[in-house]
């Protein structure tokens, strides 16, 4: 029992340490934690770093909604330099938990498309206590 049992748990130990999707990168990821939905537009500044020996040109940037807004302070970002990335979140309408994205195109080559998410826990005004 033992010869069968041993080897059968490696297997799904393996199978599973294999297959198990990456940690998102914390500082590609921003949560709001608890927003009113009438509480206004909330903001986020993200960095992109060009950790490669040649300029890194950014041919645009969008967002998965509406509601968010997206800017870059730099169209292009040398060698180890930073690029800020302003994000600004509209949570009116909305309730729950919200997750967005916003993508950087870029001419990198083997990341051309960087990734940013934010995420908020939108509540309506009469659900939120004053302490």
């Amino acid at each position: 029992m033992r010869r069968i049992l041993l080897p059968g748990l490696f297997f799904i130990f393996v199978f599973t340490i294999g297959f198990t999707q990456p940690a998102e990168n914390d500082t590609n990821t921003w949560d709001f934690g608890k927003v009113q939905d009438s509480g206004g537009i909330v903001k986020h500044v993200f960095l992109l770093q060009n950790d490669s020996s040649v300029d890194l040109n950014v041919n645009g940037t969008n967002a998965s909604c509406g509601c968010t807004v997206v800017e870059i302070d730099k169209k292009v970002i040398l060698p180890r330099e930073t690029a800020s990335l302003q994000v600004k979140f509209d949570p009116k309408g909305y309730s729950g938990k919200i997750t967005q994205y916003v993508y950087v195109d870029t001419d990198n080559k083997n990341t051309p498309i960087y990734k940013f998410t934010i995420k908020a826990d939108v509540v309506k005004d009469s659900l939120i206590k004053i302490k």
